[in-house]
């Protein structure tokens, strides 16, 4: 791990500078704020289509399995404003779930198989509905997941979500994306780590990732750079020994994510001039080993609005789920609707395929 731990110092006090500065694209005008420019982009480049890529390995289209866990994106505003946002939250942004659109989600979850409810964000507890929508998902016997960014534990107005997630018994994945505080306030703005291992002993106190609790705690790991996340057990390793040496904390298992050209991913890559090595990269590690296990086969992505997407990446991109020319709300959703539907693909699924693959549950190949 020692390449991991020196690598890049030059990058990660330039991305401190510009995390301190960060804005969100729509603030500042960015072009990229645009679902359809960033989707140009991606399928214009000189690289081969995703579509054809995976054309080499399996019939097309890719269809989808079993459904059986709903996300929910409750909306864009949120405490931090990451440099590899792919939501492009932030502060600035006021895009959040209604009442309305949150009962539609527990109508859906009432008459459906689905057993797992997963809600993100933004910071999904910033959003009003957060607490409704985990009481009556456990009240239907749904595991609740919270992707939760560690520093709203300790914001005003939330301290007492600890104690409201372990009470419901949610499982939180919280982002860490790295055991060494510069690398990480780097990414996610300067003293993130410290609030975040302090939001972590919190929920460790409580019972989280605590021997014979069934309390959960998973960790999310994502480059800090242009790299590929290295293997999943040998870096979860590192993380263990790590935290508990130097900060006495504890956590389930991690998840590596590979940074999606999606928002201001993708904003930074062109800014540099790194777009065309990050994708050729992604090209040359595709994994067709990954193809059983996307995300996109047995999960479906609902944005703020209600609207379906086959993931939260298609989502950003606005590559909607649709009858004909007619867009599918959660309210007209039901299991048989999904079965064996085509799932839309674009470039940025190479994201998901490359190495190890990536998912909202970690790499895809063990």
């Amino acid at each position: 791990m020692k390449a991991f731990e020196d690598a890049g110092f030059y990058r990660i006090e330039l991305a401190k500078q510009l995390t301190m500065k960060l804005k969100t694209l729509v603030r500042t005008g960015n072009r990229l704020a645009s679902p359809s420019e960033q989707l140009h982009i991606l399928q214009c480049s000189p690289v081969v289509a995703f579509s054809d890529k995976l054309a080499e390995h399996v019939a097309l289209p890719l269809y989808r399995k079993q459904l059986t866990t709903l996300q929910i994106n409750v909306g864009k505003l949120c405490n931090q404003t990451c440099t590899h946002c792919h939501v492009d939250a932030g502060p600035d942004r006021r895009e959040s779930m209604s009442h309305e659109t949150a009962q539609h989600v527990m109508d859906f979850l009432a008459r459906s198989e689905v057993k797992t409810l997963d809600i993100t964000g933004g910071a999904p507890e910033m959003n009003p509905q957060f607490r409704m929508l985990v009481r009556e998902a456990r009240k239907l016997d749904k595991q609740v997941i919270d992707r939760c960014n560690l520093t709203i534990l300790l914001a005003n107005g939330f301290t007492d979500l600890p104690e409201f997630l372990a009470e419901h018994q949610v499982s939180v994945v919280a982002s860490l994306p790295c055991y060494l505080e510069e690398n990480c306030d780097a990414q996610r703005g300067n003293g993130v780590f410290g609030k975040s291992i302090e939001a972590i002993g919190r929920l460790n106190e409580l019972g989280y990732a605590q021997p014979n609790s069934d309390l959960r705690l998973d960790l999310v790991y994502n480059p800090t750079g242009l790299g590929l996340p290295p293997g999943q057990h040998e870096l979860e390793a590192a993380y263990k020994s790590e935290l508990d040496s130097r900060y006495g904390i504890q956590f389930n298992n991690l998840l590596t994510i590979t940074n999606m050209p999606v928002s201001r991913f993708l904003d930074d890559l062109l800014r540099r001039g790194k777009y065309d090595e990050y994708m050729e990269k992604l090209i040359q590690k595709f994994n067709p080993s990954t193809i059983d296990n996307l995300m996109c086969r047995s999960l479906i992505s609902v944005d703020w609005n209600g609207l379906i997407y086959d993931c939260d990446f298609n989502q950003m991109l606005d590559l909607v789920v649709a009858e004909g020319a007619e867009r599918v709300h959660i309210s007209q959703l039901t299991d048989d609707l999904l079965a064996e539907r085509a799932i839309r693909t674009a470039n940025h699924c190479y994201g998901c395929t490359a190495g190890c693959g990536s998912s909202c549950g970690g790499s895809l190949v063990k």
